[in-house]
Parts: C-alpha cells; sequence; structure tokens
C-alpha cells in the first residue's frame, strides 16, 4: 500500500511538470525573428540577423514546428538573397 501511494505521488509530480517543460522549450523560440513580435527595440543588421537565423534553424524540431522551421528557412533565403544583392549591385 505504501509502494502504491508513493508510485502514485511519483507519477503525478511528473505530470504536473510537463507543462512547465513545454513552456521552457516554447520561451526558445525567437518570436521577433518568428513572427516580428517581442522585438520593438532589437535592430539587427544583415549579417547578424543571418547567424540569428541560423542559429535557430539548428535548433530544430526540439524547438520549432517544421512549418515554423520552413519559415524560417524562408527568412534565411530572402535575407541571403537581399546581402547577396547589397554585395554585388550589378550581377
Amino acid at each position: 500500500m505504501r509502494k502504491m501511494a508513493l508510485l502514485l505521488a511519483a507519477g503525478l509530480s511528473m505530470l504536473s511538470s510537463v507543462p512547465a517543460f513545454a513552456q521552457a522549450s516554447a520561451d526558445q523560440k525567437d518570436e521577433c525573428l518568428l513572427a516580428s513580435r517581442n522585438c520593438m527595440n532589437q535592430v539587427d543588421d544583415i549579417k547578424e540577423r543571418i547567424y540569428k537565423l541560423n542559429s535557430e534553424i539548428k535548433k530544430g524540431t526540439r524547438v520549432y514546428t517544421p512549418q515554423e522551421l520552413k519559415k524560417l528557412k524562408d527568412k534565411l533565403k530572402e535575407t541571403s538573397d537581399v546581402l547577396r544583392a547589397l554585395e554585388n549591385p550589378d550581377s
């Protein structure tokens, strides 16, 4: 009976920690890069933005959904194209 009560208590404590873990992984997302949210005081140059996008993409599916990763990759391609156009204006 005592073992059963301990197992039940351990199970309940594990279940109650799942939402906190989910929130921690959600906090790792860079909402400014992903959806232009929470970035009122943040200004990046193009190379810095490319670096941040690469860093976020490397986090992969443990932080982002496949749709969010696709959005980040599209933004990376767009930003890289802008940088290329600025570096080689006559090509």
